[in-house]
Protein backbone atom coordinates (compact mmCIF):
# COMPACT_ATOMS: atom_id res chain seq x y z
CA UNK A 1 0.00 0.00 0.00
CA UNK A 2 1.13 3.48 -0.85
CA UNK A 3 2.50 5.81 2.02
CA UNK A 4 -0.11 9.00 2.23
CA UNK A 5 2.56 11.43 2.79
CA UNK A 6 6.35 10.52 3.22
CA UNK A 7 8.60 13.76 4.04
CA UNK A 8 11.74 13.57 2.64
CA UNK A 9 15.12 16.42 4.12
CA UNK A 10 18.25 17.01 2.47
CA UNK A 11 16.74 15.44 -1.02
CA UNK A 12 19.06 16.56 -3.48
CA UNK A 13 22.56 16.33 -2.91
CA UNK A 14 23.31 19.32 -4.98
CA UNK A 15 20.30 21.78 -3.75
CA UNK A 16 21.89 24.59 -4.48
CA UNK A 17 22.83 23.46 -7.95
CA UNK A 18 19.29 22.74 -8.75
CA UNK A 19 18.32 25.92 -7.27
CA UNK A 20 20.50 27.80 -9.59
CA UNK A 21 18.58 25.95 -12.64
CA UNK A 22 15.36 26.42 -11.49
CA UNK A 23 15.81 30.52 -10.82
CA UNK A 24 17.48 30.16 -14.36
CA UNK A 25 14.35 28.75 -16.00
CA UNK A 26 11.87 31.62 -18.44
CA UNK A 27 9.28 32.09 -16.34
CA UNK A 28 6.13 32.82 -18.14
CA UNK A 29 3.66 35.82 -17.63
CA UNK A 30 0.84 34.11 -19.16
CA UNK A 31 1.04 31.19 -16.74
CA UNK A 32 0.08 33.88 -14.33
CA UNK A 33 -3.75 33.55 -15.36
CA UNK A 34 -3.47 29.63 -14.74
CA UNK A 35 -5.80 27.87 -11.92
CA UNK A 36 -3.05 28.61 -9.11
CA UNK A 37 -1.15 32.01 -7.93
CA UNK A 38 2.90 32.39 -9.08
CA UNK A 39 4.49 31.57 -12.53
CA UNK A 40 5.44 28.26 -14.19
CA UNK A 41 8.41 27.56 -15.64
CA UNK A 42 8.19 27.83 -19.60
CA UNK A 43 10.26 23.72 -19.56
CA UNK A 44 10.68 21.58 -16.69
CA UNK A 45 13.88 21.34 -14.58
CA UNK A 46 14.77 17.87 -15.29
CA UNK A 47 16.66 16.01 -11.92
CA UNK A 48 18.60 13.00 -12.92
CA UNK A 49 16.97 9.88 -11.28
CA UNK A 50 14.35 11.69 -9.59
CA UNK A 51 11.89 8.71 -10.85
CA UNK A 52 13.85 6.09 -9.45
CA UNK A 53 14.51 7.36 -6.42
CA UNK A 54 10.95 8.39 -5.73
CA UNK A 55 9.71 5.08 -6.73
CA UNK A 56 12.22 3.17 -4.14
CA UNK A 57 10.98 5.81 -1.62
CA UNK A 58 7.49 4.40 -1.67
CA UNK A 59 8.08 1.14 -2.95
CA UNK A 60 6.40 1.28 -6.22
CA UNK A 61 7.68 2.00 -9.95
CA UNK A 62 6.91 5.40 -10.76
CA UNK A 63 6.96 7.09 -14.41
CA UNK A 64 5.83 11.21 -15.27
CA UNK A 65 2.90 11.68 -15.12
CA UNK A 66 1.69 12.15 -18.96
CA UNK A 67 -0.14 15.41 -19.58
CA UNK A 68 0.78 17.39 -16.49
CA UNK A 69 3.74 19.91 -15.38
CA UNK A 70 5.68 16.95 -14.06
CA UNK A 71 8.92 18.73 -13.28
CA UNK A 72 8.38 22.52 -13.84
CA UNK A 73 8.71 24.86 -11.26
CA UNK A 74 6.32 27.34 -9.83
CA UNK A 75 7.62 30.97 -8.47
CA UNK A 76 5.13 32.78 -6.53
CA UNK A 77 5.62 36.38 -4.83
CA UNK A 78 3.77 38.12 -2.19
CA UNK A 79 0.27 39.04 -3.20
CA UNK A 80 -0.08 36.56 -6.38
CA UNK A 81 -3.54 35.03 -6.32
CA UNK A 82 -4.65 32.52 -8.66
CA UNK A 83 -8.55 31.13 -9.64
CA UNK A 84 -8.49 27.62 -7.15
CA UNK A 85 -7.67 27.21 -3.62
CA UNK A 86 -8.10 23.89 -2.25
CA UNK A 87 -7.47 21.39 -4.46
CA UNK A 88 -6.30 17.58 -5.13
CA UNK A 89 -3.97 16.51 -8.53
CA UNK A 90 -4.32 14.21 -11.23
CA UNK A 91 -2.07 11.95 -11.01
CA UNK A 92 -1.24 8.61 -9.35
CA UNK A 93 0.82 10.20 -7.09
CA UNK A 94 2.44 14.23 -5.81
CA UNK A 95 5.11 15.42 -4.50
CA UNK A 96 6.74 19.07 -4.37
CA UNK A 97 10.41 20.02 -4.08
CA UNK A 98 11.02 22.79 -1.68
CA UNK A 99 14.00 25.21 -3.39
CA UNK A 100 13.50 28.16 -1.52
CA UNK A 101 15.94 29.02 1.02
CA UNK A 102 15.29 29.17 4.76
CA UNK A 103 16.67 32.56 5.50
CA UNK A 104 13.36 33.50 3.14
CA UNK A 105 10.82 30.53 2.90
CA UNK A 106 7.25 31.22 4.73
CA UNK A 107 4.57 28.72 5.12
CA UNK A 108 4.65 25.45 2.89
CA UNK A 109 1.69 23.04 1.81
CA UNK A 110 -1.55 22.90 3.65
CA UNK A 111 -3.71 19.92 4.10
CA UNK A 112 -7.50 20.26 4.64
CA UNK A 113 -10.92 18.76 5.92
CA UNK A 114 -13.98 19.53 4.66
CA UNK A 115 -15.88 20.45 7.09
CA UNK A 116 -19.39 20.07 5.90
CA UNK A 117 -18.54 16.26 4.81
CA UNK A 118 -15.71 15.66 7.42
CA UNK A 119 -13.92 14.14 4.73
CA UNK A 120 -10.42 15.18 4.01
CA UNK A 121 -9.57 13.54 0.89
CA UNK A 122 -11.05 11.63 -1.89
CA UNK A 123 -11.47 7.83 -1.11
CA UNK A 124 -10.47 5.65 -3.67
CA UNK A 125 -12.70 2.47 -2.10
CA UNK A 126 -16.31 2.32 -3.78
CA UNK A 127 -17.71 1.87 -0.39
CA UNK A 128 -16.49 4.21 1.27
CA UNK A 129 -17.60 6.96 -1.91
CA UNK A 130 -21.02 5.37 -1.03
CA UNK A 131 -21.47 5.84 2.62
CA UNK A 132 -19.82 9.51 2.21
CA UNK A 133 -23.00 10.17 0.42
CA UNK A 134 -21.36 10.31 -3.64
CA UNK A 135 -22.08 7.77 -6.29
CA UNK A 136 -18.96 8.45 -7.78
CA UNK A 137 -15.33 9.81 -7.35
CA UNK A 138 -16.60 12.36 -9.46
CA UNK A 139 -19.69 13.67 -8.31
CA UNK A 140 -17.54 14.06 -5.19
CA UNK A 141 -14.79 16.59 -7.12
CA UNK A 142 -17.55 18.53 -8.47
CA UNK A 143 -19.93 19.05 -5.18
CA UNK A 144 -16.85 19.51 -2.82
CA UNK A 145 -13.90 20.38 -4.59
CA UNK A 146 -14.78 22.68 -7.62
CA UNK A 147 -17.83 24.22 -5.75
CA UNK A 148 -15.85 24.96 -2.64
CA UNK A 149 -12.21 25.48 -3.72
CA UNK A 150 -12.00 29.05 -3.04
CA UNK A 151 -14.11 29.27 -0.33
CA UNK A 152 -12.27 29.49 2.91
CA UNK A 153 -14.76 28.79 5.47
CA UNK A 154 -15.87 25.60 4.29
CA UNK A 155 -12.65 24.08 5.05
CA UNK A 156 -10.23 23.38 8.17
CA UNK A 157 -6.54 22.83 8.06
CA UNK A 158 -5.36 19.96 9.44
CA UNK A 159 -2.24 19.83 8.56
CA UNK A 160 0.52 22.61 7.27
CA UNK A 161 4.79 20.36 5.78
CA UNK A 162 6.89 23.63 6.66
CA UNK A 163 8.54 25.09 4.02
CA UNK A 164 12.54 23.65 4.18
CA UNK A 165 15.00 23.78 1.29
CA UNK A 166 15.53 20.63 -0.11
CA UNK A 167 12.79 19.01 1.66
CA UNK A 168 10.29 16.76 -0.60
CA UNK A 169 7.16 16.15 0.12
CA UNK A 170 5.78 12.97 -1.43
CA UNK A 171 1.86 12.44 -0.84
CA UNK A 172 -1.25 10.85 -2.15
CA UNK A 173 -2.92 13.26 -4.53
CA UNK A 174 -6.45 12.69 -3.50
CA UNK A 175 -6.09 14.35 -0.49
CA UNK A 176 -7.31 18.04 -0.18
CA UNK A 177 -4.77 20.44 -0.43
CA UNK A 178 -3.08 23.67 -1.35
CA UNK A 179 -0.10 25.77 -1.05
CA UNK A 180 0.51 28.31 1.56
CA UNK A 181 0.71 32.00 0.94
CA UNK A 182 3.29 33.28 -1.35
CA UNK A 183 6.02 35.50 -0.26
CA UNK A 184 9.43 37.57 -1.15
CA UNK A 185 9.50 40.33 -3.65
CA UNK A 186 11.64 38.56 -6.42
CA UNK A 187 13.06 35.37 -7.79
CA UNK A 188 15.69 35.30 -5.25
CA UNK A 189 13.48 35.30 -2.12
CA UNK A 190 10.13 33.82 -3.71
CA UNK A 191 8.11 30.59 -2.93
CA UNK A 192 9.88 28.40 -5.46
CA UNK A 193 8.85 24.62 -5.83
CA UNK A 194 9.74 21.94 -8.22
CA UNK A 195 6.29 20.05 -9.19
CA UNK A 196 6.09 16.53 -9.79
CA UNK A 197 3.44 14.43 -10.89
CA UNK A 198 3.35 10.79 -11.04
CA UNK A 199 1.65 8.07 -12.60
CA UNK A 200 2.25 4.35 -11.75
CA UNK A 201 5.03 2.71 -13.72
Amino acid sequence: MLPTMLIIDDFLADPYAARAAALALDYDPASRKGNYPGTMSGAPLVIEGLETAVSRAVGVPMIPQPGTTHGHCRLTLKGDRGVSGVHIDPCFYSGILFLSRDADARGGTDFFRHKRTGLDRVPTDPLALVQAGFADANALVDEVVNRDTQHAGRWERTMRVPMRFNRLILFSPWLFHNAADGFGADAETGRLVHLQFFARG
